[in-house]
């Protein structure tokens, strides 16, 4: 029986998180880390961080890592947010900008945590269908709404919107805020950073999870004009005044200064992507072309969830999302030469096997 007291407390359906196995043999190609480490430079302003500012408070404006950000990026430290992970951007940025009554619009193959953020802080939103090729149909955008947020690349197809349909939609909804969402566009997309001087309703979100390989380090940032800026501080300061730590801060603004690292670790994950893919093609597989850290596959002979069952018995871990037209697709994170070697390895033996191989 439900008791009084429940009557009044918000009930989400909580995101889902990729799930984290700790086997020692494991492949972990399941929620899209960097294979690669990240840059020398963290490493050594971790080890000068003097552990006795410890019992202090970080700088709440977290000023290192949003000069550093806003140099490599060209933009003044007005322009610049940082969060702790792009998550926590994003959910700010719900929480700032999605207060009409009219619905937000998000497509209904993205990432899976704008529906939750939307459910939490009430917003009402609608999520125009991806056409017959998992692409956003930039028309569905054209109407009125009360925001507009989509990845680009997509999540979990990695495709990417060409940046001229981009500027299209930010034109026809410039009386609402527009959130691109950038977790992956280091990997072969483009991106619409410059957009933010044009466009003073234009948001610009990115994250050092994915190509800077600190997913642990929770380093998310966003660019956009300084009115947008404030305001999303305002909210943030309302909420926790410190969400940046020391060790973030030191790590992050080294990070992002190490550019030449960061080109040739994008690039070898580009290259071993695009091998792969055409591995899976000559399997039987279909691969969307994608423009992320990962691919999304499909087998008219193997069913996703068959697939990725016999994969995580054998503690190769990729992710899968049930239902719908993704139930028969798997994301597979783009891990090193190595890793993939083995994952194709196993999916040639397991479809030899199973009298369902592709010649």
């Amino acid at each position: 029986m439900k008791k009084v007291w429940e009557e009044n407390i918000r009930k989400v359906v909580p995101y889902t998180p990729g799930e984290q196995p700790c086997q020692p043999d494991m492949i972990k190609l399941n929620t899209n880390e960097n294979p690669y480490p990240p840059s020398p430079r963290a490493d050594e302003a971790l080890k000068k961080i003097n552990t006795d500012t410890m019992r202090l408070y970080p700088d709440p404006t977290a000023g290192d890592l949003v000069n550093a950000i806003a140099k490599v990026y060209g933009l003044r430290e007005d322009q610049v947010f940082v969060g702790v992970g792009s998550d926590d951007v994003l959910a700010m940025s719900f929480l700032t900008f999605f207060n009409s009554k009219k619905p937000i619009l998000f497509p209904d193959i993205t990432y899976s945590f704008y529906d939750v953020w939307a459910e939490l802080f009430q917003i009402p939103y609608e999520r125009p269908e991806l056409d017959e090729n998992f692409c956003i149909r930039k028309e569905d955008y054209f109407r009125e709404n009360g925001g507009v947020i989509f990845p680009n690349p997509n999540a979990p197809t990695g495709i990417a919107l060409p940046l001229c349909e981009i500027e299209e939609i930010i034109q026809k909804n410039q009386d609402v805020v527009v959130i691109l969402d950038e977790a992956y566009v280091d990997f072969g997309a483009e991106s619409a950073l410059p957009l933010i001087e044009k466009y003073e309703n234009l948001l610009v979100v990115q994250t050092f999870s994915k190509s800077r390989s600190m997913a642990g380090m929770r380093i998310g940032f966003a660019c956009g004009n300084p009115v947008l800026i404030k305001y999303l501080n305002d909210v943030k300061y309302s909420f926790n005044s410190y969400t940046m730590d020391r060790t973030a801060i030191a790590a992050g603004a080294a990070a992002v200064q190490d550019i030449e690292y960061f080109k040739e670790t994008c690039q070898k994950i580009i290259k071993t992507r695009e091998w792969v893919k055409e591995e899976l093609r000559s399997l039987g597989f279909t691969c969307t072309d994608s423009k992320a850290n990962f691919l999304f596959a499909s087998h008219k002979d193997c069913p996703a969830r068959e697939l990725f069952s016999a994969l995580r018995e054998a503690h190769i871990y990729v992710r899968y999302f049930p239902g719908g037209r993704t139930g028969d697709y798997l994301r597979i994170t783009i891990g090193t030469e190595q890793e993939m070697e083995k994952f194709l390895f196993f999916l040639r033996e397991y479809l030899a096997k199973s009298g369902k191989r592709c010649i």
